[in-house]
């Protein structure tokens, strides 16, 4: 092996990654829910009106492979339950299948048995054209206002049913976008209040996977727009991926990455296991929650929680996913429990990652050595950020800092009182303390509370400027996506 550069802490980087390995944590699964409600009679056409189906895959890189095999998988199954292609939206940057990286070209996998979700996917919107503007603006069925891409959008009407599923890193109050801006909390519960009161759709159901996920609904989401949600985590966790090299299920031994995570694995493993004109919306919920919870240990696993409209729970699943005709001989007998599932934390997936790649190539590769570099920066990125962060609180707050940044709002409470303060406060952060990354996105919880504090932007500029004196603009490139609104 090539020798480690002597700014690299060899003792260091070896503890770090024992701890990483060690945080991969066991999740026990947990029987499907023995009651099965008894068959329905099919709603005529007219009743249900057209599914309309939205699936957002927020991330790129193929450290980030689930995400975007979350939203392939996803596409799969609605397929099958008879949605039209031309009423399923798919945003996915679409770096995944081509990826040199990609033990198997043009092929993704969501399960370490799982057949070839990729096959079929329409390209609606990839690349830079991944974006909160050109989601908005599908969301609300404004072909006019989308730039780049199919140009499909939500065309329905007031007897239609829209699905949403959204997979990527989250924080409190946002979600990831490849491009920017990200996604705001309270854009985004603008955009559902207007596709709402333009009679766009008779009732809607969105499923998001991210860390901190309920903090996108918390305090905001209304329950008189016919709009049900869940999320993959509460407003002050993380979410979890899983199917990740070392695991138990493992993926096959060519994959250096995860293959998909822990809230939408469950959600559409059970979906393929169930008749869903026999499988309400609420337990779909419960089998989703049991198994994402780790048996509700949370050892390894998050709170799925819910919000918006919660009686329309008691709907079948079909309604809303479809109906796979293959699924009819499924009853309760034929389930089969799931085994006990391994799960890592979302925001440390990209360091697992990269440490199984690290470990693929061979002794003495300049690669090698050049992965190491970069494992340690981002590391020392990451270090960078929190310890700036923490320095700010103190600038602003004195001693009190820290508990101040932490604090935590009552829930049913949205995170902060002025959105454009929010936004405002991590541009400035950004452009004198460097990006905050995928990674540093659990930092606007801190943020949301410097303005629910009532700080002026020249106050947060002076505190920057003094925690952050030493940065260098610019010498931050690794997985370097920012929050910039």
């Amino acid at each position: 092996m090539a020798p480690i550069p002597p700014s690299i802490n060899r003792s260091f980087f070896l503890a770090l990654s024992s701890l990483l390995l060690f945080s991969i944590s066991k999740a026990r699964s947990n029987p499907w829910d023995s009651a099965i409600r008894m068959p329905s009679e099919e709603a005529d056409a007219e009743q249900i009106g057209t599914r309309w189906a939205v699936l957002v895959a927020g991330s790129n890189g193929y450290e980030n492979y689930r995400h975007q095999a979350d939203v392939c998988h996803a596409y799969q199954i609605l397929k099958k339950g008879g949605l039209k292609e031309e009423n399923i939206v798919v945003f996915m940057y679409d770096d995944i299948a081509a990826s040199a990286l990609n033990p198997r070209p043009g092929v993704i996998i969501n399960n370490p048995n799982g057949s070839d979700v990729y096959a079929g996917v329409p390209k609606d919107y990839t690349g830079k054209d991944v974006n909160a503007k050109n989601l908005y603006a599908a969301l609300l069925g404004k072909k006019e206002e989308v730039e780049g891409g199919s140009g499909k959008v939500v065309a329905s009407g007031p007897n239609d049913r829209i699905f949403i599923y959204y997979s990527d890193h989250g924080g409190p109050g946002v979600l990831g976008m490849p491009n920017t801006p990200f996604l705001y909390a309270n854009n985004f519960i603008d955009v559902l209040k207007k596709k709402h009161a333009s009679g766009g759709y008779k009732e809607m159901v969105i499923y998001v996977e991210a860390c901190e996920s309920g903090s996108i609904f918390e305090g905001l989401m209304p329950d008189d727009i016919n709009t049900y949600v869940t999320t993959a985590s509460s407003a002050e966790e993380s979410s979890w991926g899983t199917y990740c090299p070392g695991m138990n299920p493992a993926p096959p031994s060519e994959y250096i990455t995860c293959l998909g995570d822990l809230y939408s694995v469950a959600w559409m493993e059970d979906s393929e296991s169930h008749d869903r004109r026999k499988e309400t919306i609420k337990q779909q919920y419960e089998a989703v929650k049991d198994r994402t919870s780790n048996d509700e240990t949370y050892n390894a696993g998050s709170h799925v929680m819910e919000y918006g409209n919660k009686s329309m729970k008691s709907e079948d699943l079909y309604l809303y996913q479809g109906f796979d005709p293959s699924s009819k001989s499924i009853t309760q007998n034929t389930l089969t429990p799931y085994t006990n599932m391994e799960a890592i934390n979302q925001r440390d997936a990209d360091l697992l990652f990269m440490w199984n790649r690290y470990k693929q190539l061979e002794d003495g590769s300049g690669k090698k050595v050049k992965i190491l570099k970069e494992f340690m920066e981002i590391l020392t990125h990451r270090m960078h950020l929190d310890s700036s962060v923490e320095d700010i609180g103190g600038v602003l707050f004195g001693p009190q800092g820290p508990s101040i940044l932490k604090a935590k709002r009552p829930l049913g409470r949205a995170l902060v009182d002025d959105w454009g303060c929010l936004k405002a406060m991590v541009r400035v952060f950004e452009t004198h303390c460097g990006s905050l990354t995928q990674y540093g996105m659990k930092h606007m919880r801190a943020f949301a509370n410097i303005c629910n504090k009532g700080i002026s932007k020249d106050q947060m500029e002076v505190a920057s400027k003094k925690a952050c004196s030493g940065y260098i603009a610019g010498s931050w490139s690794v997985s370097s996506r920012g929050h910039s609104a």
